[in-house]
């Protein structure tokens, strides 16, 4: 049986709404345990009450990164343990101006807190043996933007984190320390509060996306293009001769 078939503790760092809440509704709804954090309590607690006993919410903000790890450890703890742990938890804003408060915050969400989430789930992985770390990256992050250099930076930045993680894990797996899968999910337009782009195509309503990304995570793929179109777009932005780039 597929491992993902089977019924799985999931922890999800930022499900209080868009991808986050919508991946964990769909988890829970196929038999999973699926631990939830967000900074907005309430928003969590509405989240538990619509399947008790399914859901484990904790008050998490992954900014406060030297509170972070305790936090989730105390929260995997209280689960029984964890198989998979979701970074959902990201954001940013259209940024033309280039107003540094605005570059500053998404730095310290999309980066520190991040890399902060990251970097327990990995190490907690490595300790028990086994599991498996998928992030929410972008399409946004192959390519810099001028509309939101920085949005499109700090995704860079996720996207090649994972890529030294998945190599971490493939050295771990040949020494036998640990079998840890690593996923990228890189969504394109997914129909969110949060999505702020001003030119938006192909814009996947936000159970559609749910839905991929909880198969992507069943088949452990090690990237997840969302939707599954966006593959194509990923790779004619991957290749773009960077003197048309410049132009966009």
């Amino acid at each position: 049986m597929n491992p993902m078939q089977q019924q799985k503790k999931i922890l999800i760092v930022g499900a209080s709404s868009g991808i986050g809440r919508a991946l964990a509704e769909v988890l829970a709804a196929r038999g999973h345990t699926v631990g939830i954090t967000a900074r907005r309590g309430d928003l969590l607690d509405g989240l538990a009450a619509s399947r008790p006993g399914r859901f484990f919410p904790r008050v998490v903000d992954v900014t406060d990164t030297a509170a972070c790890a305790g936090l989730l450890n105390g929260l995997a703890t209280d689960m029984g343990g964890v198989d998979v742990v979701v970074i959902s938890a990201g954001g940013g804003d259209v940024n033309e101006a280039l107003d540094f408060d605005v570059e500053q915050r998404m730095i310290a969400l999309n980066v520190e807190g991040f890399t902060a989430v990251a970097d327990w789930a990995f190490n907690y992985f490595l300790a028990r043996g086994s599991g498996h770390l998928a992030a929410i990256t972008s399409i946004a992050g192959i390519r810099g933007s001028r509309q939101s250099p920085g949005y499109s930076a700090v995704k860079a930045y996720q996207i090649n984190y994972l890529q030294g993680l998945r190599q971490k894990a493939r050295k771990a797996r040949r020494d036998r320390r640990a079998a840890i899968t690593v996923t990228d999910i890189c969504p394109g337009f997914v129909d969110t509060a949060k999505a702020k782009a001003p030119i938006r195509f192909w814009v996947a309503p936000v159970e559609k996306a749910a839905e991929q990304i909880s198969e992507g995570l069943r088949r452990r793929r090690a990237v997840v293009y969302v939707t599954r179109r966006w593959r194509i777009i990923a790779l004619l932005y991957r290749w773009l001769p960077r003197w048309l780039h410049e132009r966009m």
